[in-house]
């Protein structure tokens, strides 16, 4: 008996999987500049400060994505 194949799967599934984990950091750097605007607007006078920690804080998402692409390599 003869099965029929309807759908075939190749590829790395890793790819996959960091698709969906590159979803966080999207959400997370849509929140950090969204709070930042929102706070400069409610007081202009720490406008430096708070994009300095905009900065920081956007720097450490794209850390942590990039960490998952790089663990993506090694553990496959």
């Amino acid at each position: 008996m003869d099965l029929i194949t309807l759908a075939e799967v190749s590829g790395n599934l890793s790819a996959i999987g960091y698709g969906l984990a590159a979803i966080g950091p999207g959400i997370g750097v849509g929140i950090v500049f969204g709070k930042a605007i929102e706070s400069t607007a409610r007081q202009p006078e720490l406008g430096g400060r708070i994009q300095t920690l905009m900065w920081i804080g956007f720097g450490v998402i794209e850390f942590l994505a990039l960490l998952g692409i790089v663990a993506g390599f090694l553990f496959r």
